[in-house]
């Protein structure tokens, strides 16, 4: 077998809308090396204290919420492409905004307006993939989608490294840019939109809000992504707590992205189902929040970084795929877009629970809670595939 047919392997045969997709993200990626960066910016160029630049990053959170199932909305109604380009330009004017800003009122109202744009473009994206991709195919799919996320990762986690021993304005310059970037090769690369023919069958939001499988993956999927959020927001803020370089931090992104692309190359994941994966996911992401709980070196840090990003590979592929799975197919944008709004609540919650742990417990106390979590997690997996498979 070639080289290339062994790159690959599993991704062969994928619609070719779906590799657009992928190198749109990808370019976009590049630059969105921000949010961990978001509150270092607000404590050392505003003058936050931790409890109001978590305070902060919280309004943050909230105002993805409606973002997401705005996105939901206009993927299914708008069309799948112009709702991405509308997502991204809002972006990349609000990054603008931020990197301008002078006050510090000026940057909370940047931040509310990125969060109001920051997650319309994922449903479309997400529910695209599911579209021109057969139900076997999907975790593959998906899979291509993160591995890409993770390449480009790794060119971010170098570039927020390097830009971070300068004004760290500059990440929010670089990372319009690249949402400008990925609006363009989507706008001129993905086919048009089809026209949707309505539906004889109701398919309001009410109808989505019922199914009671969706509810239960959402909140699962919400602890899944607070602890994510907790690792992206947290991890800048426990190496400032502990005197390390800033610079640590964009080192620790690039390793993550790397492990996740070797081990996806490494590692036959696809013969395991969702449940399975899900378990080991959460027994990986334990172990590395432990060693995050002892650490007091880069290299230690880089260790947990192996582990927890490990155990993402088995998770965020797999959530994705048990949404799209639920869903119908004319209401495929909301039931993704309601899943969504995990990572809107994760990102409402865990500014606070990191900036109160890191106050009241330490660096230690709060990885270990999250570890416990995720430890918990993965014992209930079975009673998990009980009501969802």
């Amino acid at each position: 077998m070639s080289a290339a047919a062994t790159l690959t392997g599993p991704w062969r045969g994928l619609s070719p809308a779906v590799w657009i997709l992928v190198v749109a993200r990808a370019v976009n990626r590049i630059g969105a090396f921000t949010l961990p960066f978001l509150g270092v910016v607000l404590t050392v160029e505003f003058g936050t204290s931790l409890g109001q630049t978590g305070l902060i990053i919280a309004v943050f959170g909230a105002a993805t919420i409606p973002s997401r199932l705005l996105g939901g909305q206009l993927a299914d109604r708008l069309g799948r492409r112009r709702t991405i380009v509308v997502g991204l330009t809002g972006c990349a004017i609000a990054q603008l905004w931020i990197a301008l800003s002078h006050a510090l009122w000026s940057a909370v109202l940047a931040t509310i307006l990125l969060g109001l744009a920051f997650e319309i473009y994922e449903p479309p994206s997400q529910a695209m993939i599911a579209d021109v991709t057969e139900p076997a195919n999907r975790p593959a799919a998906y899979g291509l989608y993160s591995a890409a996320l993770a390449a480009a990762g790794v060119l971010a986690g170098l570039l927020a490294a390097a830009l971070s021993h300068w004004d760290l304005r500059w990440l929010f310059v670089a990372d319009a840019i690249t949402c400008l970037s990925c609006a363009a090769l989507v706008a001129l690369a993905l086919p048009a939109d089809v026209r949707r023919e309505p539906s004889k069958e109701p398919t309001s939001t009410v109808s989505v809000w019922r199914d009671r499988r969706l509810l239960l993956l959402l909140a699962s999927g919400t602890i899944f992504a607070t602890i994510y959020m907790q690792l992206i927001i947290g991890m800048p803020l426990t190496l400032l707590e502990q005197g390390l370089p800033k610079s640590g931090t964009g080192l620790i992104l690039a390793l993550s992205a790397i492990t996740l692309i070797a081990a996806q190359r490494l590692l036959r994941v696809q013969h395991l189902d969702d449940f399975q994966s899900i378990r080991i996911g959460y027994a990986l992401l334990a172990a590395g929040l432990l060693v995050s709980a002892v650490a007091h070196s880069l290299a230690i840090f880089l260790v947990a970084a192996i582990l927890w990003s490990l155990g993402d590979l088995f998770l965020l592929t797999r959530y994705l795929t048990q949404a799209s799975g639920l869903a119908p197919d004319e209401a495929r944008g909301r039931y993704l877009a309601v899943f969504g709004l995990s990572w809107g609540i994760a990102t409402t919650i865990a500014p606070i629970t990191v900036t109160q742990l890191l106050e009241t417990a330490g660096p230690t106390g709060l990885w270990l809670t999250s570890a416990g979590v995720a430890a918990v997690l993965a014992v209930l997996q079975p009673w998990f595939r009980k009501r969802l498979a």
